[in-house]
């Protein structure tokens, strides 16, 4: 038997490989899933017209965290928080500084991404014993399945689209202002190491074989109703239907043993609580880095070795453009993500930096509001103009110019706690002050001021651009894999998710973690 362990990016694109090989695969996840009085109120909308929704279930849907340390609140799921739920039960840890986290929900954290899809620059794996044509063919693969929103752009040349037919969503008016300011400095933007294009998101846009397309109703940012945004468990489902596969939730896997005939088990049953084991011939771990890394230091008995988990620094600037552009409160949108920059310049930080931007969204009001204070609370059509000028900048620094989390397994009373503490990184500070000079310094090309003083900078690990603990290496040493993702010392053990990464660049993750996920479980080994 093969066994996948989690349902989220990393498992389903293992799972898929392997079933292409003609495997049977079993995937066993812990499987936490939005409550069903929730899922019900879900169902609802997503059989009516949004003009139809009731305000106060749409209220209750847009319920979030309010804006916590480094003012960026936790993303909720249609007002759920059961992405983090179980955890500190099944998966004990202890943040010291850092905000990373597992998960123990069905899809992981696609559940709550904010659905960036952009592949790895050539350049950043420079450092990797992989070169950009070993996963070039893994990203066309997972482009089959999940949907790609994009247009083809100046960003083409360096960050390939890898999709066969992307449908792009249609831009708000913000977006298209941005965008025809942008096209007349190109060329300056170019001389300061900036170039820009539309927002590549894992989203279905328009109407196919699988359902419906965007109706723009903006609730992007806490759920799709129709589920157009891509989640993992809508691969599982598909998984499901193939006759060589089997999924087993609710089970919570705590350390595996290698033998030569195989490999032997050990979990817990979610919801009872009750011992289970099961013997598979081989193993893909893609449980998310926080429960891989636990699960891998349990498994060889690594307690007080602390190994590092590199992260992507993950911070908030935002953008007051020097005109609006109409009333964003008024207008069809999506309100995912809706223009991409990327400065690459060693003025600037050694690596790329990656510069996702947003206009109008309900989530980001609120803090707007505590950002702005007293200017962010005049009369309403004052209020308006605002919103309609302001843009977020959501960036990422490569793990090399970004704190790192040292992560150690200690045990308290027989039970494993895996105890994350952030380590800082004297170039963090430094790099984001470059990148809002040179900001300022092209304020006339992106007709906007980025607010420096405003910068919000997230701690470790909030981010959830992960990874690192076990990093591949051509010959691994001890914590470290081999190509197929093997720990040193496993031979049976692959690891598919970002734990195994080397460094974590500063463009979206998940799309590199499918497609490296699924290149391992594409090889024989």
């Amino acid at each position: 038997m093969i066994v996948v362990v989690g349902s989220g990016p990393a498992g389903v694109a293992a799972a898929r490989a392997l079933l292409d090989r003609g495997r049977e695969v079993t995937l066993l996840d812990a499987g936490v899933r939005l409550e069903p009085e929730r899922r019900a109120r879900v169902e609802r909308l997503a059989h009516s017209d949004p003009a139809e929704w009731s305000g106060e279930v749409l209220e209750e849907i847009r319920r979030q965290t309010p804006p916590a340390l480094g003012g960026v609140p936790l993303k909720y799921s249609f007002g759920s928080d059961f992405p983090y739920q179980d955890v500190e039960r099944f998966v004990p840890f202890e943040n010291f500084g850092s905000a990373t986290r597992p998960t123990l929900a069905r899809g992981g954290f696609s559940t709550v991404w904010g659905a960036a899809a952009l592949p790895y620059l050539a350049e950043d794996l420079a450092d990797w014993p992989l070169a950009p044509e070993d996963l070039a063919p893994h990203y066309r693969a997972v482009t089959r399945w999940l949907p790609l929103s994009a247009r083809c752009d100046d960003l083409e040349q360096a960050l390939p689209l890898y999709a066969e037919a992307p449908r792009p969503l249609r831009p708000s008016r913000q977006a298209t202002a941005l965008m025809q300011d942008l096209e007349r400095g190109r060329e300056r933007l170019r001389a300061g190491g900036i170039r820009f294009g539309w927002s590549r998101l894992g989203v279905r846009a328009e109407a196919d074989a699988r359902g419906p397309g965007c109706v723009y109703c903006g609730l992007c940012m806490h759920g799709c109703p129709y589920g157009l945004i891509y989640d993992a468990s809508a691969t599982l489902e598909e998984l499901k239907r193939e006759p060589g596969f089997r999924y087993q939730g609710d089970v919570v896997v705590d350390r595996l043993i290698e033998s030569g005939e195989g490999v032997e088990i050990r979990a817990r049953s979610r919801t009872t609580q009750q011992a289970l084991r099961y013997q598979a011939e081989r193993v893909y771990l893609g449980c998310g880095v926080v429960s891989t890394t636990r699960l891998l230091l349990a498994s060889l008995e690594a307690f007080d070795r602390p190994v590092e988990l590199k992260d992507s620094q993950y911070f908030l600037l935002p953008l007051l453009r020097l005109r609006g552009a109409g009333n964003p409160r008024r207008e069809a949108l999506h309100t995912l993500s809706q223009v991409f920059l990327e400065l690459r310049d060693p003025a600037v930080a050694p690596r790329n930096v990656h510069l996702q931007v947003y206009g109008f969204s309900d989530l980001f009001v609120a803090l707007f509001e505590r950002l702005l204070g007293r200017a962010a609370r005049p009369v309403q059509p004052a209020l308006d103009a605002l919103l309609a000028r302001l843009l977020l900048i959501q960036g990422y620094l490569h793990s090399d110019q970004s704190p790192a989390i040292r992560a150690t397994l200690r045990s308290a009373g027989g039970e494993p706690v895996l105890v994350l503490e952030e380590r800082g990184n004297p170039q963090t500070r430094p790099t984001l002050r470059r990148v809002a000079r040179r900001l300022l310094r092209h304020a006339p090309e992106l007709r906007a001021l980025a607010l420096w003083p405003a910068l919000q900078v997230a701690p470790a690990g909030r981010g959830f651009h992960t990874g690192g603990s076990f990093p591949m290496r051509q010959s691994p040493g001890e914590l470290e894999c081999d190509l197929l993702g093997r720990p040193h010392g496993f031979s049976r053990v692959h690891v598919v998710d970002a734990t195994s990464f080397p460094t974590v660049p500063a463009t979206t993750i998940t799309l590199s973690v499918m497609a490296n996920a699924h290149r391992i479980a594409s090889a024989e080994p």
